[in-house]
């Protein structure tokens, strides 16, 4: 590995190599463009045009965007080019590695804040309200793709192969669907919903239900917060993402892998 100056123009051309790759292969598409976009047909179920609606929808939306087009993307895509000795080949050269890095996850963290920018609009139309605080709404999508980012290079570091990827995604997976699933739960006990709380995608979602829709609290299905009542609302689940990315990011530079296993 060479040392230097970290070039945007260098970044970006890797990532473009790594967009067209992407969309070659037809099940990368499909996680990236079409899976996102399913999640929003739960608009048109319910009561429509209801913030509860709307915010299921919405949060389903984001967390499909991170597990697919950004966090199993990414991991096999590294995993693939690891195997492949692309990776080591190009550490030789010019290239950083943190170049190497961003321009694998590019391709993927562009579909999904794209997909979440998408949605405002198509739940518009589909009668739902526009974002009570759009930076909240914003700052989550941002938080949520560089967490899931972090933490496909994390997991890259024990999967073997591409194809052994299937399996060593599902804790992160299984932990990540949990907070939501868990918390909707009629009559938790308070520990384990404060537990469930902590997950990432539990603040996921209360982000959502705060920042677009201002719900407050897991049980509120209509809108009583205003824009500035939104941000002491949120203070907990940001808090909660902003852990999560930090030990994601931690944990991915110290466990990456550059190269396949003897």
């Amino acid at each position: 590995m060479t040392s230097g100056q970290f070039s945007i123009t260098r970044t970006a051309n890797l990532a473009r190599w790594n967009l067209v790759l992407l969309t070659r292969n037809r099940l990368a598409f499909v996680y990236a463009v079409v899976m996102p976009l399913l999640p929003l047909l739960l608009l048109l179920t319910g009561d429509r045009g209801a913030p509860s609606v709307g915010a299921s929808a919405i949060t389903t939306m984001l967390l499909v965007v991170g597990l697919f087009p950004v966090y199993y993307n990414v991991l096999a895509q590294f995993v693939s080019r690891r195997d492949e000795l692309v990776l080591k080949r190009m550490r030789t050269g010019e290239v950083r590695d943190a170049e190497l890095v961003a321009s694998i996850a590019l391709p993927g963290v562009a579909s999904a804040l794209a997909m979440s920018v998408l949605a405002v609009p198509v739940a518009v139309a589909l009668d739902q309200e526009l974002p009570v605080n759009a930076l909240l709404y914003l700052a989550g999508a941002v938080l949520a793709v560089v967490m899931f980012s972090a933490f496909a290079f994390w997991t890259a570091a024990w999967t073997r192969s591409a194809e052994s990827a299937q399996l060593t995604s599902l804790p992160i997976i299984f932990i990540v669907s949990f907070g939501p699933l868990f918390t909707s739960i009629p009559g938790l006990p308070d520990v384990l919903r404060d537990l469930a709380e902590l997950t990432p995608g539990s603040a996921m979602s209360e982000m959502v239900r705060v920042g677009w829709f201002g719900l407050d609290g897991q049980d509120a299905t209509k809108t009583t917060l205003d824009f500035a009542e939104t941000w002491s609302a949120a203070a907990g689940p940001l808090v909660v993402m902003v852990a999560w990315t930090l030990i994601a990011i931690s944990l991915a530079r110290r466990s990456m892998r550059w190269e396949p296993r003897s």
